[in-house]
């Protein structure tokens, strides 16, 4: 069997999973669009909602470990966005773990903190989107306790870091907009997360796939410390030198969020992982790379 197999590969966390595991050998890359060649990186063009396309890839590449990232990641609250959460997270995880029963691959699945843990209460799931990791955790259970497919589900609070090509979301968002002059619409900022920097996700990701000691849990993966949008927001117009400061209110809060944060102790004993980088050095890194990029000396 050959190495890695990065589903969700020109992603955020995904393009910085396949930049990490082509760097210390050949891995591939599964993407519904044509992808140029890079060292150490072989690309398939894969539509993974499609049963037989998903059996066609496994077989040509026959992979030691699938780390599956790829997904519709929509988090809105409308009914606009149930039966793509559905199809792009439900069915193609299905289809996944099916091809690795029959290859022996183990899987190294994307989970959401929006699932039902104790880091969040166990609260339902809010969003379809959420919905559909929920469901697709719950195969991934299934898969393994019937069929014994190897399974590690992890599970990321909130990521942020260079190159979040959506880029609507708060950090991103925020960044552009105050380097630009502009100022950014926001929620209350009452909003309570765990952030946390992309490279110790992908950190977390590699260690999952390296050894089988995760195998058949769930892990979190974050800092285990809380911060409002308000906090973040503040550290942000801080750290670019904004004038003035954030104004928030402007945009609705989004119904049913629930505060969340990591717990780090499974992580830490079945992965040997802990987080490294705290929230201000993570934004500055961040910060610094958009300024780079939009030609700002800050």
């Amino acid at each position: 069997m050959s190495g890695s197999l990065v589903t969700g590969a020109t992603g955020f966390i995904g393009s910085h999973l396949l930049r990490r595991l082509g760097a210390a050998g050949e891995a591939h890359g599964v993407s519904r669009s044509p992808r140029p060649e890079a060292p150490g990186v072989v690309w398939h063009q894969v539509d993974l909602r499609d049963a037989r396309a998903v059996e066609e890839l496994f077989a040509a590449v026959r992979p030691e470990v699938v780390h599956h990232l790829a997904g519709e990641v929509d988090g809105a609250r409308e009914m606009g966005v149930v039966l793509p959460t559905l199809t792009g997270n439900l069915t193609s995880t299905v289809n996944v773990l099916a091809a690795a029963a029959r290859s022996g691959s183990r899987v190294v699945l994307a989970g959401s903190s929006e699932e039902p843990r104790p880091g969040n209460g166990h609260a339902a799931p809010p969003s379809p989107y959420a919905m559909a990791k929920a469901a697709a955790s719950g195969y991934a259970d299934l898969f393994h306790r019937l069929w014994g497919v190897p399974c590690t589900i992890v599970r990321p609070t909130m990521v942020y870091g260079p190159g979040q090509r959506d880029e609507a979301k708060l950090v991103p968002y925020v960044t552009l907009s105050l380097l630009r002059g502009e100022e950014p619409r926001l929620t209350s900022g009452a909003k309570v997360a765990d952030w946390v920097y992309v490279d110790d996700v992908v950190e977390a990701f590699a260690a999952a796939g390296a050894g089988g000691r995760a195998v058949g849990h769930a892990v979190d993966v974050g800092t285990g410390v809380r911060a409002s949008v308000r906090e973040v927001v503040e550290l942000l117009y801080r750290i670019v030198g904004a004038g003035g400061g954030p104004r928030f209110g402007a945009v609705a809060d989004r119904p049913l969020d629930v505060p969340q944060s990591a717990e780090t102790g499974p992580a830490r004993e079945l992965l040997g992982w802990e987080a490294r980088v705290g929230l201000e050095e993570g934004l500055r890194r961040t910060v610094a790379w958009y300024a780079a990029r939009q030609g700002v000396i800050l």
